[in-house]
């Protein structure tokens, strides 16, 4: 069965005849597939990270937490996010069936696993489901914000706005749903579960610029294997102006000056705000790590490029780790 970012013509075919045939198992994974896993895992990551975190910067609330109520809320709180992610990812592939025809064949819509109408369906009940959880369960703010971040991703997408034809203004809309909203919504609702107000901590501002920086060198570097596609059907990216090599050693720069900022930031912050071990070692071995799969990748190879892509996202999963104990 073909699986996520699988170009093998044979395993795609195997997979659409097995949805075909009928198969309960085909279609579950071709769902999966549909939700694009690495996405799901960096919001996943992200609500553990934001909710551990808050949870240290709150003194008690470990021990004073009414859990029989926060634990339900906090899972349905995940459950939106991901409703969400599903949304906006979902109505991606519809609106890029052709574009991935070339770019993505292994997607579901792209591949014939899923059916338009069923893909639809997902994204209706997603961006549906996902609201209603976030109205009925959380402050006014974070719906308003769980709002703004749906109509974002909408508009990346969707006619005539479609901002991912403009690559600054695709790299500002993921940069603010999955840089700042994501990070800021979950904080902020952890806080409000606990009955403490928010403040703006110095960890909790380093990482909304971190990874706001972070999502937009990701919105940036998601194009680096897609030039072919992108070229033929008009979409304008960095990567079809300028040419891999240039845009990741341009990414590699930015993420590494990113890493040099967090410890610049532990350097200038008063005494006891960062510990040393995570903000200063940890992000230089990040750095390290960065370099190495710069130097490793082969720019015309889509194989490297790809898994140079693949290796950003492993960075921007660790960078959570980090945050827990910053």
């Amino acid at each position: 069965m073909s699986v996520e970012g699988d170009f093998d013509p044979d395993a795609i075919d195997r997979a659409r005849e097995e949805v075909q045939s009928g198969s309960l198992k085909a279609r579950c994974k071709a769902l999966y597939k549909f939700t694009r896993p690495h996405t799901i895992r960096g919001t996943i990551l992200a609500s553990i990270a934001g909710t551990v975190r808050a949870l240290i910067d709150t003194p008690g609330a470990l021990m004073q937490a009414n859990w029989g109520t926060m634990l339900p809320r906090a899972f349905a709180g995940m459950l939106a996010l991901l409703l969400g992610n599903a949304f906006i990812v979902g109505i991606n592939q519809i609106f890029d069936e052709d574009i991935d025809k070339m770019n993505k064949p292994f997607l579901p819509v792209a591949s014939g696993e899923m059916s338009k109408r069923f893909a639809w369906l997902a994204v209706i009940v997603s961006g549906s489901i996902g609201p209603i959880i976030v109205r009925k369960l959380f402050p006014p703010l974070l719906f308003q914000l769980y709002s703004f971040g749906l109509f974002l991703g909408l508009i990346y997408s969707v006619p005539p706005i479609r901002t991912k034809q403009n690559p600054l203004l695709a790299g500002l809309t993921i940069a603010t749903v999955r840089g700042f909203l994501l990070n800021f919504g979950v904080y902020y609702a952890v806080k409000d579960a606990v009955g403490a107000a928010f403040r703006w901590s110095p960890k909790v501002s380093f990482v909304a610029r971190f990874m706001t920086l972070f999502a937009t060198i990701i919105a940036i570097t998601k194009d680096l294997p897609d030039t072919e596609g992108d070229k033929a059907y008009n979409i304008d990216t960095f990567a079809t102006r300028v040419g891999v090599d240039r845009i990741a050693k341009g990414a590699t720069v930015c993420l590494f000056l990113n890493y040099i900022h967090a410890i610049v930031t532990w350097a200038l912050s008063r005494s006891g705000s960062f510990r040393l071990l995570p903000m200063v070692g940890g992000h230089a071995a990040l750095a390290a790590m960065l370099l190495t799969h710069f130097r490793q990748l082969e720019p015309d190879s889509i194989k490297s490029v790809k898994l140079y892509y693949k290796r950003i996202w492993d960075l921007f999963y660790l960078e959570y780790i980090l945050y827990t104990l910053i």
